[in-house]
């Protein structure tokens, strides 16, 4: 039960800390039952707030709150932005030395910090574990929730270390787990590995509307990437690449046509990449390309497009990365640059992850099986010609109902409905004719009546189906191969070789009971929505033309004190709270709390700068 003095407390703290008038949707259900004592699962995407959510709690419980964290650069990032909030926060991981890691928990201890960032790796260190068996720890929470689950896309043996310490513990606190992306298999399996006792589950939704969806079947990727960047020349983007010798390629490749780029990856050093990330994070070079090390944590609100040089492994990478554009609100694209040799890049990387000495040989099979099931759903999203907003969405179980968002490359694209019964029937001959010995390449080989030297060591040549569709296009006969795979009409062996073989729903298909139609167009180019003007936030672009100058200059000063505190400049304030100053106009103190995003202390440090920034402006426009 929240009495109204945890209420007015907790909007108080909302307020004076953060700088929000209210929650955003989803934050304050799970702020008031952490407060009434209860273990909570939070299911968020990207950009709805899932920090609030533990972060205000934790300040108005009475011990100490810990959070587990999977990254450094994330929880830095945290730990800085409380900091510049005004709140002692700390963390604990390998890039502290033990003096450093000694220090910060006898500050803990002494009740300087309420809220202690700690890697699961450091929860089973002796310093660690005496530190949290004599310490008031009011709160766990487990930031990236699904790491602790092997059906979850990135599990992590040494998060179930969180289990045994929960267990250790003297008091159980209240346990909370924040992710922002699970499937209805991932959620119920966290619930279940952390023991959470009747938790509160908040699933928020999944829908990103300001985000435009395309995939592209691309031979050229160089030139779509080059042509896209320097089409969107002054925008910040990010170019996400599968292995890092593809991201050195792209990176010169755009450095030698002029683009202001740069790279991250884990073959570059320490200093290198922080370097790289902070001229991202300040916009002196808009754009950067990476391997999927980058982007957690990186709360960077203006980035215009995500690209995805390379199909990503499973759909929940793909929607946490894209999920990096738009986190203003305002409109961003999301382009996947899809080529068949994505699905074997993807498939070695996956059984290198096998190497991993942290799992059993168990643990190895069952993540190996789970990846490539999870490999083929990302593969279909690559080739259905259905709703992708829709696709994505049912996938972690949300359904609209709509299948026509109008706002994704298949719903913005021009497609003719085809009968390919006849074609079907083939390829389902052809699988059976062979066994089920053979992949697509070759299915689709005999069915061309293709004069290849592999074929004909098969001996496909004998087959009734051997050149029944000589002249037919590759690329349709490929594609009802994948909408039958789709469709559950065949199905293919989990290995390298991916063979066909029909599966159940085959029959009716043979039988003549059934027909099969499909979305089709050869590489017809989607409509894409008209692009709005640029604007550096949703805000901002709803601002006359002397808004938009002050908005600019306010950048300036917020840049100015970035590089003084060396912080990112959205941990000064957002683009969002920038924006708001420009409509607004504040003229005192008390205004400028008025302010979304503005709390007592960064009025403190940074409050009279703004406001003389806004005042010189004034003087010079006459208002």
């Amino acid at each position: 039960m929240i009495t109204s003095d945890i209420k007015n407390q907790k909007i108080n703290v909302l307020k004076k800390v953060f700088g929000y008038d209210s929650f955003r949707p989803g934050q304050e259900e799970i702020v008031d039952n952490i407060l009434a004592g209860r273990d909570v699962l939070g299911i968020m995407p990207t950009g709805a707030g899932k920090s609030i959510c533990y972060q205000l709690p934790a300040l108005m419980l009475s011990g100490i709150t810990i959070v587990v964290s999977p990254l450094i650069s994330l929880m830095i990032d945290q730990v800085k932005a409380l900091n510049e909030a005004g709140v002692h926060a700390a963390y604990i991981n390998s890039a502290l030395s033990e003096n450093q890691v000694t220090k910060a928990l006898y500050n803990a201890m002494c009740g300087r910090y309420k809220i202690v960032y700690v890697a699961p790796e450091r929860l089973e260190t002796n310093r660690f574990l005496e530190f949290v068996m004599n310490a008031d720890i009011s709160m766990i929470t487990v930031d990236e929730a699904h790491c602790i689950s092997q059906w979850g896309q990135d599990f992590r043996p040494s998060y179930l270390k969180i289990v045994n310490l929960i267990k250790l513990l003297p008091k159980r606190p209240v346990v909370s787990a924040f992710t922002a992306t699970a499937t209805a298999a991932v959620k119920d399996d966290i619930a279940c590995v952390l023991g959470l006792e009747k938790p509160f589950v908040k699933v928020t939704g999944f829908d990103r509307e300001n985000l435009y969806f395309e995939v592209r079947h691309s031979k050229h990727k160089d030139a779509e990437v080059l042509d896209y960047v320097l089409s969107h020349r002054g925008e910040s983007g990010i170019i996400y690449c599968a292995t890092r010798k593809n991201v050195d390629k792209v990176y010169l490749m755009l450095k030698k046509n002029g683009v202001a780029a740069t790279r991250y990856h884990a073959g570059l050093d320490n200093d290198m990449r922080r370097e790289n990330q902070s001229r991202f994070i300040y916009d002196e070079t808009p754009v950067i390309v990476a391997t999927n090390a980058f982007g957690m944590g990186i709360d960077k609100s203006n980035v215009r497009y995500v690209l995805h040089y390379n199909m990503p492994q499973c759909i929940e990478n793909y929607y946490q990365e894209a999920g990096r554009a738009g986190r203003d609100g305002a409109p961003a694209e999301c382009i996947l640059l899809f080529s068949p040799q994505d699905v074997i890049i993807n498939e070695f990387l996956i059984d290198s992850k096998g190497e991993n000495s942290e799992f059993t040989e168990q643990e190895k099979a069952a993540v190996r099986e789970n990846d490539i099931r999870r490999l083929k759903k990302m593969r279909y999203y690559c080739n259905t010609k259905d709703c992708l907003r829709e696709y994505m969405l049912n996938y972690f179980g949300e359904y609209s109902g709509r299948h026509d968002c109008q706002h994704c490359g298949n719903c913005s694209a021009v497609f003719e409905e085809r009968d390919v019964t006849d074609i079907a029937v083939n390829i389902l001959k052809t699988v059976n004719e062979c066994h089920a010995r053979f992949g697509a390449g070759v299915i689709v080989g005999t069915l061309r009546g293709e004069n290849k030297a592999k074929l004909k060591s098969y001996g496909v040549s004998r087959y009734s189906t051997f050149g029944v569709y000589r002249g037919v296009s590759e690329n349709l006969i490929k594609g009802v191969i994948e909408e039958m795979l789709l469709e559950g009409i065949l199905a293919e062996s989990d290995d390298m070789y991916h063979l066909l073989r029909a599966a159940d729903e085959a029959q009716g298909l043979l039988s003549g009971e059934l027909r099969m139609t499909i979305k089709w167009s050869e590489r017809k180019e989607a409509v894409k929505p008209e692009k709005t003007a640029k604007s550096k936030s949703a805000a901002a672009s709803e601002l006359d033309a002397d808004g938009l100058l002050l908005f600019e200059r306010l950048r300036e000063v917020r840049l100015e004190i970035a590089r003084r505190e060396n912080v990112p400049p959205y941990i000064v304030f957002s683009d969002k709270t920038l924006a708001d100053m420009c409509a607004k106009r504040p003229r005192t103190k008390e205004e400028m709390l008025e302010v979304n995003g503005v709390g007592e202390n960064k009025y403190n440090r940074y409050g009279k700068q703004f406001l003389d920034c806004i005042a010189k402006a004034k003087s010079s426009d006459g208002r």
